[in-house]
Order: C-alpha cells, then structure tokens, then sequence
C-alpha cells in the first residue's frame, strides 16, 4: 500500500461493534469471480455478505518498529536488507485480525533498483520474496485467536490467512510521487509496458490474487484493467481519490465503465480521507458490479517535497466509520496510511 503509518493511541472499538457486518445489502456472488473461472475460486470468500478485513500501512508501520524507510526504495527498502522485519510486520497486522497481507512490493520496481544499483534478477528476486514472506506470517499466526482491541476488550477471531501481491502505481516508480495526481505524460498503452514484466512476476507466484494499488490516472486504469485480463489469477484494482473524483481529475464514472464487465474479482478505493472513500463508495457500488474494497488513509496527507506527513489525523474515524462503508457497499475494509495493527484490530472486533 501507499505510505503509511498511524498513532497506537486511542484506539478502541465502538460501542456497537457488530452494527453492520450482519446486514450488508450487497449480492450474494460477485459478477467477477463467474468470469474468472477456476481461478475465481481463490476468491470465493467475496461471496454472501462476510466484509473481509485487509491490513493496514505496512510502510510506516515497519518505521514505528525502527526502521528507517525514509530513502527512495521506501519499504522496499526493508525488504532488501531485513525481511525477518517485513515478516514480523505482517504478522502484526494478523495477529490484529487481518485475513489479507498486502505483500512488500509496492515499490519494487526495476527502474527503482536499477536507480540503487540492482538487477533485474534481484528485483524479480525481490518480488517473489515478498510473496513467501506474507505467506511465512500467515502460517506462523493461528487462525483462531485472540485480538487485542483495546484496554479490557478482546475478541477472538477465526480467519482466513490471504496474500494480496501488492502492485504501485507508475507514480510509485519512475513516477517519482505522482500517484496523487497521475501526470505521467504516458499513453496507455506505454503505462500498460511498463507494468507488465512486474505482474508477470507477481502473477507466477502463489499470491491469492493481484492487487494494483493508489491509480491515480485513468489511463492506468485502462492499462491495468486490460493487463490484468492476460493472466489467470484474480486481481482487484484500487484507486485514489479526491473530492468525488479519480486523483488526475477523471470522474468515478468512467472508471466503472472501464472495469464493469472485465474479469476483475473486485474495485478498491485507498490512499486517501474516510470522507472521499464513503463519497466514491456510494458513487461506484451501484455502477461496477464488482466487489468493493476501501481501505482510507488515517487523515494526514504526505508532502512529497517535505517527506512528512501533515494535516489532521482525526479528521474523520475510520474505525468509527466501519458502519457507513458497509451500508455503502464495501466488502473488503482495511487501512492504507498511517492505519496500525490497533486499528484494524477495532475494526476486526467491529465484524467478528
């Protein structure tokens, strides 16, 4: 996910945790997973009306636990010299109650390797590492435990354990911060070449499914959507918004018009304000016909000249958002900047 990270204060379920989760108004199945086939059964968790829980920023959640993530590979930095720290991270995240681990590849990128000195053979390494790390951290936590929520709360959780093989925006790479904005200046079809030997990698491995993360631009959605239909494993796409529209200006309505009827499992909203999510939600639930991911920032906004976060990180509760985003559709809720493993145990305790 994009950078992230969040404080452990404060964090505590509402007084009514199960609001929701039992009353979703969505569709039993999900359109996307008929059309993928075989391959949609990997995903056969969307069906019925169970909100599956993501994770939250691994990026700056690996900086709370001292690591530094402040040079140009960002977490993929870690991943490079100390997976034992991604592993660990992971497993928090799941030991708060996520289902979902959102691999360390964000940011691998050949172009951000090469920039480093690396290969092409050690980022495909590296992309494959991140892989077998998630899947490592899902093995080693139970899937019946106890999430702490908080000061005399707790819940115990039976959950799948899933791999997400997480996708950046160009913006991410060569992009050099333009994935709140997307001004690439690149056709879609250049946008879909340069993704393309990345999610060849990623779609050879035993990820659960593909997830392209923070698209600012729809020519990238174009591109990813249209890529995404060359391999058999199940992929989701998330984009990032603002005041009602895709980061680079296009409205939320040619975006359903671009995924509505392709082999995508689902349509993700993230990396950016519980506000702009429910927005976007209720506009694109009723148009897409696909499985609804949001996972919002935790309020602040990064300055990418600066490299810090800033603005108000209590803008809007997302844990005390979980009821209005499933009654606004979403089937899969987790965090993306500055969200913690305390977070998304509140907001497990909300839906277990």
């Amino acid at each position: 996910m994009a950078i992230d990270s969040s404080s452990n204060d404060g964090v505590v379920a509402p007084v009514s945790p199960r609001t929701a989760a039992h009353t979703l108004a969505a569709v039993s199945s999900v359109p996307g997973l008929e059309m993928l086939g075989a391959a949609g059964a990997q995903l056969e968790w969307l069906r019925g009306d169970r909100v599956v829980v993501l994770d939250g920023g691994l990026g700056t959640h690996l900086a709370d636990r001292g690591n530094d993530v402040s040079d140009s590979l960002w977490s993929a930095r870690i991943l490079r010299d100390n997976p034992d720290e991604v592993r660990a991270a992971h497993e928090d995240f799941f030991r708060a109650g996520a289902e979902v681990a959102s691999t360390c590849s964000y940011q691998v990128t050949f172009d951000g390797l090469a920039q480093v000195g690396g290969s092409r053979e050690e980022t495909e390494k590296l992309l494959r590492a991140s892989v077998r790390l998630a899947h490592e951290a899902a093995e080693a936590v139970p899937e019946v435990h106890e999430v702490s929520v908080g000061e005399g709360l707790s819940s115990e959780t039976e959950s799948p354990r899933l791999v997400a093989a997480s996708i950046g925006p160009y913006g991410a790479g060569p992009g050099q911060g333009t994935e709140y904005d997307g001004a690439y200046g690149l056709t879609a079809a250049e946008l879909a070449a340069w993704h393309r030997p990345r999610l060849e990698i990623l779609a050879d491995t035993d990820a659960n499914f593909l997830l392209a993360e923070t698209i600012p631009s729809i020519l990238e959605v174009e591109a990813l959507t249209s890529e995404f239909a060359r391999f058999e494993k199940p992929a989701i796409l998330s984009i990032t918004v603002a005041d009602g529209k895709l980061r680079d200006g296009s409205s939320l309505e040619d975006v359903a018009a671009i995924v509505r009827g392709s082999r995508l499992a689902g349509l993700g909203i993230n990396c950016c304000t519980t506000a702009d999510a429910l927005t976007a939600l209720r506009t694109l639930t009723p148009l897409n016909g696909l499985a609804m991911a949001v996972y919002p920032n935790s309020g602040e906004s990064w300055d990418r000249v600066a490299r810090q976060w800033a603005g108000n990180q209590n803008e809007l509760s997302l844990v005390g958002s979980v009821s209005e985003l499933i009654e606004a559709g979403a089937r899969m809720i987790g965090g993306c900047c500055r969200v913690t493993p305390q977070h998304i145990a509140a907001i497990a305790a909300q839906l277990r």
